[in-house]
């Protein structure tokens, strides 16, 4: 006599043994992607400009990569910065990049439709830094002035012109213009050939820490154009009022906070790239978040619960593997 289940029980029989197949197909999908091989070779990634940020954590993440891609060549693609760091990877001479969001909303060009995001890393706070004993208050009061805005392919420009548009001020008729970044700017403000400089980056920036160390300088609060800031259309979203803590530049501050704006980093590739490789370079960049913070303080804030908020760009496939592989 053949043994029969009630329906009721062998329907539940039957769904639990099928809940389990697909547990264990997800976790078989999860370990086998894990230990997929990624193509051999070599591997580009853009940074920015010398004593940059971006340029500081691409060197002390190359090394991290080089550790954990046996057979991967990494190389670093120096640049102007976010804007540029797009045009290199959409044209593939770059594989993974550095970014700010706004920049990545803004980009429109040849590939874009292909641009993904590997992780978000850390916020950019924008400062204009002015003499100590510069009369400069306000964002308003660089009428007629020379001031460095960042080089034509960098975030700092992007965001500087927007500031400027906020304050009512014509980059090219209201003040001179200098296309200048946080690698020559501090100089050029120091021998008094510019009157004041933007610069986004994490905090502490490293250029700014060397230049207060050896001239007066103070940081120029922008908290009143954020309102009109934030008018200006729909990629000004990504800008944020922040406050620079006192302890950011505290020879400089002198126990205050700086009233600012912030847009979030975002560590970038393209759908072309394998994403067995792109879930280690994942992998490493949350892994490597300590020991790269030790040296660069804003990649602390590198963390497993905000990096996949990578607005305006999708996750790599590879990157939603590996955060579905350490999902609680």
């Amino acid at each position: 006599m053949r043994f029969q289940l009630p329906a009721r029980r062998g329907r539940a029989v039957r769904l639990g043994i099928a809940l389990g197949l697909a547990g264990a197909l997800v976790l078989w999908e999860v370990l086998h992607s894990a230990g997929a091989p990624y193509p051999r070779g070599p591997l580009t990634v853009a940074t920015g400009v010398p004593s940059g940020v971006y340029q500081k954590y691409g060197e002390l993440l190359q090394g991290d990569l080089r550790r954990d891609l046996p057979g991967v060549a990494v190389r670093l693609k120096a640049s102007q910065g976010s804007v540029q760091n797009l045009e290199y990877l959409a044209s593939g001479q770059a594989d993974f990049t550095f970014t700010q969001a706004d920049a990545a909303a803004d980009y429109h060009g040849p590939g874009a439709s292909h641009l993904r995001a590997v992780a978000r890393l850390y916020d950019d706070y924008m400062q204009l830094i002015v003499p100590a004993r510069s009369k400069v208050n306000s964002v308003r009061d660089l009428r007629g002035l020379r001031v460095g805005i960042g080089q034509p392919g960098s975030g700092v420009s992007l965001i500087a012109r927007r500031l400027l548009k906020a304050a009512r001020l014509d980059a090219d008729r209201d003040l001179k213009a200098v296309p200048a970044g946080v690698d020559t700017a501090p100089g050029l403000l120091e021998s008094g050939k510019l009157d004041a400089f933007f610069w986004s980056g994490g905090l502490p920036t490293l250029a700014i820490q060397q230049l207060a160390r050896e001239y007066p300088i103070k940081l120029v609060p922008l908290a009143d154009v954020i309102q009109p800031l934030h008018q200006l259309g729909a990629a000004a979203d990504f800008y944020r009022a922040a406050v620079m803590p006192p302890d950011a530049y505290p020879n400089v501050q002198h126990g205050q906070s700086i009233e600012t704006i912030a847009v979030a980093n975002l560590l970038v590739t393209t759908d072309r790239t394998d994403p067995a490789l792109v879930q280690r370079v994942t992998q490493t960049v949350i892994d490597s978040r300590d020991s790269i913070g030790a040296v660069v303080h804003s990649a602390q804030q590198v963390d497993l619960r905000t990096a996949i908020f990578t607005d305006p760009l999708p996750l790599h496939e590879g990157a939603r593997r590996y955060y579905l592989s350490v999902k609680p």
